[in-house]
């Protein structure tokens, strides 16, 4: 087993600012698009699944490195749960599609990732271990052409990558977008990009409690989560998995997944979702903003794809007004 390594480093491309600055207009003209369409709504992720509340322990007795930022001593949080699809349209839940798990856990102060303070921590979770590409520029040229249409989005893979690059890319998308989903309490998420816990590099992991049954209850995700949530709560564990090397837990490719093995992974809290209503939290859920950016200095987002999120959040935000 490696040891867990602060020797992690970000690299900024000479013409990042101006990549950002097309993100924001790439976000902005997308979600202006589906907003026409839905009504107001986030860019992605736009169709909430379910909303509901919880509470977060962080455990006592952590390893020295687990122990920074939220997780530097041990109490109970209060959090909001957003379960979502990740697509910027509103369709049905038997859609496949990438799947999203927010968690802003409250309760929290500190030094903030964006300045000044802040009073809660986010977590933005898939149900996938790596990203759709190493960097955050392809995924912005696709969302582009995605502004037209589904088939201007497939379309334009074919324009730019050829026949062979276009049916690859097109194969690995459909492979995230028809990955089996057994529902949200019985799938591992995963933020995919790594963020800082004190001086090392992580990513955050949520692993469910328990044994759930192996298949949905319903052929709807919403249902099955609402039907679980009305019988009793529900657990997971988070956890942090560590950087070790750029070789193997690279901080600037996020289509890499981190290897279990031999890279350090701990437990550092439970998540616990009581028995509740469907939605009771719905409109204080949806009003809120969750934002991998929106936290803890001691957490701040590493590499390209979550500098790109954090311009891209933002214009989202901005476009509904958040």
């Amino acid at each position: 087993m490696k040891q867990a390594s602060t020797a992690w480093r970000e690299q900024i491309a000479p013409d990042e600012e101006a990549h950002l600055a097309r993100v924001t207009d790439v976000i902005g003209k997308l979600q202006a698009n589906r907003s026409a369409r839905f009504g107001k709504g986030r860019t992605l992720h736009r169709k909430q699944v379910l909303a509901a509340t919880g509470t977060l322990e962080v455990l006592d007795g952590l390893p020295d490195p687990a122990r920074h930022g939220l997780f530097a001593r041990p109490g109970t949080h209060r959090v909001l749960v957003r379960l979502s699809n990740g697509a910027p349209d509103l369709q049905s839940n038997r859609m496949p599609d990438i799947r999203g798990f927010a968690l802003k856990v409250l309760d929290v102060s500190g030094e903030a990732a964006l300045g000044g303070t802040t009073d809660h921590q986010d977590f933005l979770m898939i149900n996938q271990n790596r990203g759709p590409g190493a960097n955050s520029r392809e995924f912005i040229d696709f969302l582009e052409a995605l502004t037209k249409g589904q088939v201007a989005g497939i379309t334009h893979l074919f324009k730019v990558y050829g026949i062979g690059g276009g049916l690859s890319r097109l194969a690995a998308l459909m492979k995230m977008l028809h990955r089996p989903f057994r529902g949200f309490a019985a799938e591992r998420f995963d933020t995919v990009a790594p963020v800082q816990c004190g001086p090392y590099a992580v990513r955050v992991r949520l692993k469910p409690v328990g044994n759930p049954p192996p298949g949905a209850r319903s052929k709807d995700i919403a249902a099955d989560i609402r039907e679980r949530l009305a019988t009793g709560p529900l657990h997971w564990d988070l956890e942090l998995q560590f950087f070790v090397d750029e070789a193997m837990t690279p901080i600037e490719d996020s289509s890499r997944p981190w290897p279990e093995s031999d890279t350090p992974i701990v437990t550092v809290a439970r998540l616990t979702l009581q028995q509740q209503g469907a939605d009771a939290a719905a409109a204080e859920v949806e009003a809120a903003s969750f934002d991998p950016w929106g936290g803890l200095a001691a957490h701040r987002p590493l590499g390209e794809v979550m500098r790109a999120r954090k311009t891209a959040y933002h214009a989202s935000q901005k476009g509904r007004a958040a």
